[in-house]
């Protein structure tokens, strides 16, 4: 466990932080709510109770970063980088990702129902038992992400990469697939198509 500083600011509302660093912090109950930022730099940092709502993140980078019980209610992600990270007990409402690589990051049990999340880079990931009926996951890159016990029911996930995904495990019922997608999923299922 790192030991670190505490940030010495709380409220951080509407702050502009682009290609600010921070390393080894601690943001405890912080607000930054309405927040941006461009090229900022966040690495082996702990956010307990910090509030991302309506935060815009552009091009920035949360390295090995912890989320404990953080919100992040219509906050957007655009080309970031969250490479082992890991939340806990976080809420997603209508988060926005676009690109980026959240590879290694560690999501279990996350509830993504209404997370929209496109061509971003997941491998290896940690999403056991994610709650994401009805969510958006397409073009994504799920090589190896850990995916048993989820539901994506209902979920887009047409043009993901999920060539570890085992429909026995997880829930895909309803979910939008393209062509290809569904033929591997037969095959999983050793269904043997002929034509």
């Amino acid at each position: 466990m790192l030991d670190r500083d505490e940030a010495p600011d709380r409220d951080w509302y509407g702050a502009d932080l682009s290609g600010e660093a921070f390393d080894a912090l601690a943001f405890l109950e912080t607000d930054l709510t309405d927040a941006r930022a461009t090229a900022a730099s966040f690495t082996d940092c702990l956010f307990r109770g910090v509030r991302f709502n309506a935060s815009a993140w552009t091009g920035s980078a949360f390295t090995n970063c912890t989320f404990v019980r953080c919100r992040f209610f219509s906050s957007s992600f655009t080309g970031c980088k969250l490479v082992g990270s890991r939340f806990e007990r976080c809420a997603f409402d209508h988060l926005t990702v676009d690109g980026g690589d959240w590879s290694f990051t560690g999501l279990a049990a996350a509830d993504l129902r209404t997370a929209r999340l496109t061509g971003v880079r997941m491998r290896e990931s940690d999403l056991t038992k994610v709650r994401g009926k009805g969510m958006t996951l397409s073009h994504c890159d799920l090589d190896a992400a850990v995916l048993t016990g989820a539901d994506l029911s209902g979920a887009d996930l047409r043009g993901s990469l999920m060539t570890t995904l085992d429909p026995r495990e997880t829930d895909l019922r309803g979910a939008q697939v393209t062509v290809d997608q569904a033929l591997a999923i037969a095959a999983a299922l050793g269904v043997q198509i002929t034509g």
